[in-house]
């Protein structure tokens, strides 16, 4: 009787820390939604236009701090991500430990490439500064090459991309053969992890097709968001379901 209810009570403690990471991992979700959306889908439109070098300059002199705020942003989302993964390790891992960690060996390698493609942006805010150094180059030279580095920026990111696809492709595997997350939500994201690296290589092999990509990419955001509220609102299916250390 006593060693049933130790065991009980090992088994609560151990639902309700699962409960518990699990929505960390939906609030981390949403601040890398919430940061990755205003700097990609907000402030690179609004300021970027693309082959335009010369408009895209003058939107950034006009809208400096709005650009600085959208490349911190950026900063911030992986830095979420990376967190993020992290969390997720340690939801998952009772599903597979040598899939949890290729999973964060692929965000190990994503993370850094897309951080250090930032810095593009803050090369292209120098080149359009006005200072003295400057000035042996001509103003159309400055914003060609303030066009370049945020040309480079935008590589660099569908380069970790590629590593954020097969992220999402163990994600999903993991999340469809667990007993206590949705398999819907899973297939979505394996779906959806094709979708990246479909777009990642379109980008690279096939510029100007981007439309075989949508597809792919409608999925993965639509898992990513229904997965983030799951963890929020749910944590897990329930006390009842299996969890296994």
């Amino acid at each position: 009787m006593i060693a049933n209810e130790k065991m009980n009570s090992i088994k609560g403690s151990s639902l309700r820390a699962i409960k518990k990471t699990a929505r960390i991992a939906g609030i981390l979700y949403l601040l890398v939604m919430i940061h990755g959306m205003f700097s990609l889908l907000y402030v690179s439109p609004q300021l970027i236009v693309p082959g335009d070098a010369l408009t895209t300059a003058k939107n950034i002199r006009a809208s400096e701090f709005l650009f600085r705020i959208g490349s911190v942003s950026e900063l911030l989302h992986m830095v979420w991500y990376f967190i993020l993964t992290l969390a997720l390790y340690l939801l998952l891992k009772p599903v597979s430990k040598n899939l949890a960690y290729l999973f964060v060996l692929f965000a190990l390698v994503a993370v850094p490439i897309a951080v250090l493609s930032t810095l593009n942006n803050f090369a292209a805010l120098s080149l359009l500064s006005g200072a003295n150094y400057l000035k042996v180059f001509t103003t159309d030279q400055l914003q060609a090459q303030a066009l370049f580095f945020l040309n480079l920026n935008e590589q660099g990111y569908f380069i970790s991309q590629i590593f954020m696809g097969f992220w999402m492709l163990i994600l999903g595997y993991l999340v469809s053969k667990s007993s206590y997350l949705p398999r819907i939500l899973g297939v979505l994201f394996i779906i959806g992890g094709f979708g990246l690296l479909i777009e990642s290589f379109q980008y690279f092999l096939f510029p100007g097709y981007q439309v075989l990509t949508y597809p792919g990419v409608v999925v993965s955001i639509i898992a990513e968001i229904s997965f983030c509220f799951w963890l929020l609102a749910k944590g897990t299916k329930g006390e009842n379901d299996e969890y296994e250390r």
